[in-house]
């Protein structure tokens, strides 16, 4: 009797192996898939970009010391903009806020080129610095007392006022009956006018919002701070497949618009009612009183909290459309790229799906968000019960950390 357990050793080795190499040819199969599925769904994005009908489209935009990105790149791809939707379908509203390299400079160029076009616009260029605004403590909302007794602005209160100010044209021209189609909200990235009527046909036009995938050092994405996937959690790892959540991870395999809870990340359409009419949204930032339980979340996070269309048209991340910081990530994104916006294959290789695949696999298997997500949820909950009617809808945005304007740009407390 004592033998049995010896002879069934090889049987399970057997059967161990046998496992092992089912589980790597299935690996290997579902490697490859996701690579064609990429390369098919480039070419079809490809073949979409054209534009069909009238779009009247309003460009948001906040700059802050971006005068390389804006001589080199951005101004020329916004008056590409204007010429394919037309001069008078277009409005660009800028707000730059206190650069100290020449971004005004750069920015009143480009006023004169859409003035000679005939664009409608509003640039304003604020002469404001980060100094002067710390400079001037105030007790107002959006001001914060820090661990040295301090009063300093918080940052997302800040560029919510900013985004809002950026928006001001548009809810007037509605007041006065001139309608448009989308906002576009564009961020200092490289990006073409392919992308662009690339991500206003996601999810066949259907949709709350839809956002780019943008990169400052590939193949790492960038706006960590803004996506959450389906089920509001953070990235499970910040390359491709980069999602937790099944669905949103799914789908990116798959190289379908994703859907996910919220999103930025470089380029973000959204239609333009959203933010006219009476119950138009507006940007805004966590109270102060829970920010100071060392709490905070994306302005770009809880405005997908506060729209209802989120739950019922959704809001996607188009994997077809991806900007970059610098010409150099926006390449690196692209090199499949061959003359006229042609694909010639998938923006990933085999190998990078196949060990993409598996980073993603073991983050999630290794790795879990509860343990930071209950705490902020309690915090939260303890705020919640500190006041009558208290209630944060962007829950999901909110993560354990303190923001604050400094000087030179904006920093963790």
């Amino acid at each position: 009797m004592a033998a049995r357990p010896t002879r069934m050793l090889p049987k399970f080795r057997s059967a161990l192996q046998k496992l092992t190499l089912l589980f790597f040819v299935w690996t290997i199969f579902e490697a490859h898939r996701s690579h064609y599925r990429i390369t098919r769904a480039e070419r079809e994005a490809n073949a979409r970009t054209i534009l069909i009908e009238p779009t009247r489209v309003y460009i948001a935009s906040l700059h802050w010391n971006n005068e390389e990105i804006l001589r080199s790149e951005w101004n020329k791809a916004v008056l590409d903009l204007v010429k394919t939707f037309g001069a008078n379908n277009v409005f660009v509203s800028v707000y730059e806020s206190g650069s100290w390299d020449d971004s005004k400079g750069a920015l009143r160029e480009l006023d004169k080129k859409l003035e000679a076009m005939g664009v409608s616009r509003k640039i304003i260029l604020d002469q404001e610095t980060h100094k002067d605004l710390i400079s001037h403590p105030s007790a107002d909302e959006g001001w914060i007392t820090t661990p040295d007794g301090g009063r300093m602005p918080r940052r997302i209160p800040y560029l919510s006022k900013l985004r809002n100010l950026s928006l001001q044209p548009l809810v007037e021209l509605a007041e006065n009956g001139t309608a448009f189609d989308q906002v576009l909200f564009l961020g200092d990235v490289v990006f073409t006018v392919s992308d662009i009527l690339n991500l206003l046909k996601t999810n066949n036009g259907r949709y709350a919002a839809a956002c780019s995938l943008d990169f400052s050092k590939p193949p790492k994405f960038y706006d960590t701070f803004a996506l959450r996937d389906t089920q509001g959690h953070e990235h499970a790892s910040q390359t491709w497949p980069y999602f937790r959540a099944s669905r949103s991870r799914k789908a990116m395999i798959n190289a379908q618009p994703v859907p996910v809870s919220s999103c930025w990340n470089g380029i973000v359409a959204m239609p333009a009612s959203t933010f006219t009419g009476i119950r138009g949204l507006k940007f805004r930032g966590i109270p102060d009183e829970l920010a100071m339980s060392h709490l905070e979340a994306s302005e770009c996070c809880l405005i997908h909290a506060d729209n209802p269309a989120a739950r019922t048209k959704g809001v996607f991340v188009n994997p077809t459309v991806r900007v970059g910081y610098s010409r150099k990530a926006y390449d690196a994104v692209h090199r499949n790229a061959v003359s006229n916006n042609n694909y010639s294959g998938s923006w990933l290789s085999l190998t990078e799906v196949y060990f993409g695949l598996w980073r993603n696999r073991f983050a999630r298997w290794l790795t879990s968000p509860w343990f930071e997500e209950r705490e902020v949820s309690k915090r939260i909950k303890q705020w919640m019960k500190g006041g009558e009617g208290r209630e944060e809808k962007g829950g999901f945005c909110v993560v354990d950390e303190m923001q604050i304007v400094v000087h030179n740009g904006w920093k963790h407390l």
